[in-house]
């Protein structure tokens, strides 16, 4: 199993911007797809953006399309999430996730999930 750490969530103004990453132990995070989820409280975790494992293809949901950006540095066993113009509605702990399978976009075609890293932006 890889371990996954999440960094860089804080307190933000709408309008505003971060840096999400994902560090990964083990030597097989550049073969895998990587993930990012998020939940905000009282609702259910939700698909944020996915990569694939050259960083040649990405998916977005349609929520954060055209804001928020996942890249990837396989040197470094790293995933990040760019997020701009950042919205109250934003505010949520993130997960980074890696992905097994060829589908995705839901829970399911990920097998293992960092900690999160909380995001709260302000209105």
């Amino acid at each position: 199993q890889v371990q996954l750490v999440e960094s860089g969530g804080g307190l933000v103004q709408a309008g505003g911007s971060l840096r999400l990453s994902c560090a990964a132990s083990g030597r097989t995070f550049s073969g895998y797809a990587m993930g990012w989820f998020r939940q905000a409280p009282g609702k259910e975790r939700e698909f944020v953006a996915d990569i694939n494992w050259s960083g040649g293809s990405t998916g977005y949901a349609d929520s954060v399309k055209g804001r928020f950006t996942i890249s990837r540095d396989n040197a470094k066993n790293t995933v990040y999430l760019q997020m701009n113009s950042l919205k109250p509605e934003d505010t949520a702990v993130y997960y980074c996730a890696r992905r097994w399978r060829a589908g995705w976009g839901t829970m399911a075609d990920y097998d293992s999930w960092g900690q999160g890293t909380q995001v709260t932006v302000s209105s």
